[in-house]
């Protein structure tokens, strides 16, 4: 029983403690190698012209869902207390966490469920798809399910204790701080699974189609008027023209 202890121990230590930074450290240098070497598959490989509908619906929720879901993750873990709770205490901070996290996840589950069924299930766009590209929605799809399945333990956790323990955890890894792997030491499966999974799609992003999330045209929302012109130089549209006059000849 002890030999057993001791590995849980060891792996729990290696899964939040050193996990994170292999992760972060493939993420990064292989995406970058792959920009380099392999700009041509640098793409979310489109099949756009195949069930159409289904693809906008389905793109639209997801990209929706999933970004509000990332900047919640990202602005809720890594916020420290002491700047937050002058304006909304910890209690309420969970309750948002749990309400906007509920919808936004519920909307990008749906999208993704419609992506992952039209690639699944039409013959003509799985001839056309990867492995890796099936496999990754798989893997995005039980993540967003993890995710959801946390809410009720959440609601377990209403004085905001969990989600503090966890915002430590984060910022301790961002800051380089030993001792990131004790805040989430017994803590509830579906959070421990739901980190250590996504983690593990940041670790497979360079060998994905998910390399795209670095070309999202972020620069078009800033980018400059576009003057249009008629040939010939004239900007403003023309009025109408009138017939000419007949000559004497006619």
């Amino acid at each position: 029983m002890g030999a057993w202890n001791l590995f849980t121990d060891y792996l729990h230590d290696f899964l939040f403690g050193i996990y994170p930074y292999l992760c972060a450290g493939v993420f990064f240098v292989g995406s970058l190698i792959r920009f380099d070497r392999d700009q041509y598959t640098w793409r979310s490989g489109s099949s756009q012209m195949l069930r159409a509908r289904q693809l906008r619906w389905g793109s639209n929720l997801f990209h929706i869902g999933i970004l509000a879901i990332f900047f919640g993750h990202l602005f809720g873990l890594l916020t420290p207390k002491w700047i937050y709770e002058a304006f909304i205490t910890v209690q309420q901070k969970q309750m948002v966490a749990i309400v906007l996290g509920g919808v936004f996840g519920t909307i990008c589950f749906i999208g993704l469920t419609l992506l992952l069924h039209r690639r699944l299930y039409d013959p003509r766009i799985r001839r056309t798809s990867a492995g890796v590209d099936i496999a990754i929605l798989i893997l995005l799809w039980v993540q967003l399910s993890l995710g959801l399945i946390t809410l009720p333990f959440s609601l377990g956790h209403r004085d905001g204790s969990m989600m503090v323990q966890l915002s430590m955890w984060a910022q301790h890894i961002v800051t380089f701080q030993a001792g990131a792997a004790d805040f989430v030491r017994g803590a509830d499966w579906p959070f421990q699974l739901h980190i250590v999974m996504g983690m593990t799609l940041f670790l497979l992003t360079p060998f994905s189609r998910l390399v795209h999330i670095f070309s999202a045209p972020v620069w078009y929302l800033f980018r400059s008027w576009q003057i249009v012109r008629r040939r010939g130089g004239a900007t403003r549209r023309p009025g109408p023209v009138a017939a000419p006059r007949p000559t004497a000849a006619e």
